[in-house]
């Protein structure tokens, strides 16, 4: 690798909680900070995890939290959800996000009901003024829709589209609501072209580099365990397609993420 301790990353979306870190996780955390990983931010996917993610920031004081829950998981959101966000938002400063919400169309067709999730979710982080962490998956048109109507209202809140897979047309789009572009593992995959032409095109000051951990592990570790380590190769491979050199997009990067999310 050619990044380092003088390089500072932040890994802006990953999940400790699951128990695929519970045997080593001692390590995982020796092996990003030997990267250069400074801050990173955990994504939340249902209530239930809440109470396991504060656990992690008492132990890791460069963690930062999000609350929300997964388009994926909306069976999960309760008449009291909503509430239930609120309080963890309110009562630990180290929550700097709600989400990952969001729509997936690829792996659900329930849309009606996954919007209606995602509208009380958007609705409590412009609530808290807090940024959302949106997934989006076969979803840009009915997203835009929604996000484009909120805005039109002044109810739209600040927030980035993790995991960005879309195409530039899209991204634009996004851009132009005021969300950043989150790049993960699937930037370094060969046949992610579109993924590599907005890179290349997305401005300076709107994008981020993530991990996903456990999932979506980057070229050459892919089809195994991610951790947040390996967010050296995703901004590896941004500066690659953007023909600037590491420091610039570790820069970059880590105080897009810093500005964002009020990240240490």
């Amino acid at each position: 690798m050619s990044s380092g301790p003088a390089t500072e990353l932040i890994d802006s979306h990953c999940h400790l909680v699951f128990r695929t870190f519970d045997s080593d996780l001692e390590s995982v955390i020796e092996r990003w900070r030997a990267a250069g990983v400074v801050s990173l931010l955990h994504a939340c996917v249902v209530p239930g995890e809440i109470e396991g993610i504060r656990a992690l920031a008492d132990r890791i004081p460069e963690l930062r939290y999000a609350v929300g829950v997964h388009p994926l998981d909306v069976e999960h959101w309760q008449a009291d959800t909503q509430s239930v966000l609120r309080r963890a938002a309110e009562a630990d400063p180290r929550v700097v996000a709600i989400g990952e919400l969001g729509l997936d169309l690829f792996r659900a067709r329930n849309l009606d009901q996954q919007t209606a999730v995602m509208a009380a979710q958007l609705d409590l982080a412009v609530d808290l003024d807090l940024p959302v962490i949106i997934h989006c998956r076969d979803a840009a048109e009915p997203m835009l829709d929604l996000l484009r109507e909120r805005a039109a209202r002044g109810c739209c809140p600040r927030g980035v589209m993790h995991c960005w897979a879309g195409d530039t047309t899209e991204m634009a789009a996004f851009l132009d609501l005021g969300f950043h572009i989150s790049f993960s593992g699937i930037v370094t995959f060969p046949k992610a072209e579109a993924t590599h032409d907005c890179a290349r095109l997305v401005p300076a000051d709107r994008y981020l580099v993530e991990t996903d951990c456990p999932f979506l592990a980057p070229v050459p570790r892919r089809g195994k365990r991610n951790e947040p380590s390996l967010v050296a190769h995703v901004a590896e491979r941004v500066a690659e397609l953007r023909e600037v050199s590491l420091a610039t997009v570790a820069q970059q990067s880590t105080a897009n993420a810093r500005a964002l999310f009020n990240l240490p």
